[in-house]
């Protein structure tokens, strides 16, 4: 039998998985198959595709927990690919925290820390765990590995990682961390191919443009610097969460509006961002297709912090070379790169508008002092290559 990685990317109320080959380095192109069970919590939808797009599966199995899901795609999985046997399951983990700067195999004592960092990522970390513990329980000797979304950004000096506030809070760990880190990772890996093996090492900022929202400075393809902090919550503005805010708002909603925590989590993680400006949808294609004012309000927003971070990203390289669009906006709203490339055009940036509405992968004219690109991102191939090393450590090093 051949062997095969299971990857998993838990939300609350969905489970996105792909399979990949494991005899080998996992490429894209050996992908066989991805898909999704979502309705947790109500109703549960199996879908599956193999790498070419045709369905494979389209079930409603009973249950409703993570649990429930995973059970039935193992089955399906121990189905469908007969000729292959799970030898692991990858994990996104938001969250690392300081002590995971690399992808580890998941015990209790790792699964012990990452509780602990439940309220640095609430909306991730729950979903995460249950699906661990779930795969734990229905094949408890299948290796698992946790591949953190922190892990890429540990390369930023201390400057870039501190808040201005008492030593003994951030010895604690109130710092900086960073997310989408498996997303700017797999960028990094591609670079030489797309810009170039000179332009990759140079000043890069790419921005992961999707629900969530974030953008990374690069040099030498390390991280420098980015917008995301604490938590998933910081930088820019995305689709319910509201990004970059003064903290005195949150004083001011617990001291004036008697506000709990819990009703500000909801108001900062679900009811704010592009939904909350908007007051119509979280979607951007949606808002896009909008001529009512609220909508507009929302993308220019949206823009507009963009821009901002990304003077702020070019600040800390000390310049720009290329600038990199990725995730759902970024790959697919040619519309949000226009209004981004125009308002960066005092960094030298020249728009081709036939190559951005063609979807790039240069979107600058040739003569363009800073380049701009649209790359699609594979945040599962990352975590099955990640998986796969940790199974064969000698053939990753060599």
């Amino acid at each position: 039998m051949s062997d095969a990685i299971l990857v998993l990317n838990a939300g609350s109320s969905s489970i996105k998985f792909s399979v990949f080959p494991g005899h080998a380095r996992p490429e894209r192109a050996a992908l066989l198959c991805d898909g999704e069970c979502e309705g947790i919590g109500e109703r549960l939808h199996f879908t599956a595709k193999d790498r070419a797009g045709v369905s494979l599966a389209d079930e409603y199995p009973a249950g409703i927990t993570h649990e429930d899901a995973l059970s039935e795609l193992l089955r399906w999985i121990e189905r469908y690919f007969r000729s292959h046997r799970l030898v692991a399951a990858g994990h996104r983990v938001v969250h690392g925290g300081v002590r995971y700067t690399s992808p580890v195999r998941i015990d209790t004592s790792v699964i012990d820390e990452l509780r602990r960092l439940i309220p640095l990522a609430p909306l991730h970390q729950p979903h995460h765990l249950a699906a661990i513990a779930a795969i734990s329980k229905l094949h408890p000797t299948l290796p698992q590995i946790a591949c953190f979304d922190t892990a890429f950004h540990h390369t930023q000096p201390e400057v870039a990682t501190s808040f201005a506030i008492p030593r003994r809070l951030t010895a604690e760990g109130i710092r900086r961390y960073g997310f989408h880190g498996l997303s700017y990772e797999y960028i990094t890996s591609v670079l030489p191919d797309v810009l170039g093996p000179v332009a990759a090492n140079g000043r890069v900022v790419v921005a992961h443009l999707g629900s969530g929202a974030s953008m990374c400075a690069l040099r030498e393809r390390k991280s420098v610097a980015t917008t995301m902090g604490f938590t998933a919550l910081d930088g820019l503005p995305m689709s319910r969460r509201c990004g970059n805010l003064d903290p005195g708002v949150v004083l001011y909603l617990i001291q004036e509006k008697g506000m709990t925590a819990q009703e500000i989590n909801r108001l900062l993680y679900h009811d704010s961002g592009l939904l909350g400006v908007s007051g119509i949808s979280d979607d951007m294609r949606v808002l896009l297709a909008s001529d009512r004012p609220s909508a507009m309000q929302a993308i220019a927003l949206f823009v507009y912090r963009i821009n901002r971070e990304l003077g702020s990203m070019a600040a800390a390289l000390g310049g720009l070379d290329a600038l990199v669009f990725t995730a759902g906006i970024g790959e697919h709203a040619s519309e949000i790169r226009r209004l981004v490339c125009d308002g960066a055009a005092w960094l030298g940036l020249d728009l081709d508008q036939s190559a951005n509405a063609a979807g790039g992968p240069r979107i600058t004219q040739s003569g363009s002092r800073t380049s701009a690109w649209v790359i699609p991102t594979d945040e599962d191939l990352m975590i099955a290559r990640h998986t796969w090393a940790a199974l064969n450590p000698a053939a990753a090093i060599a």
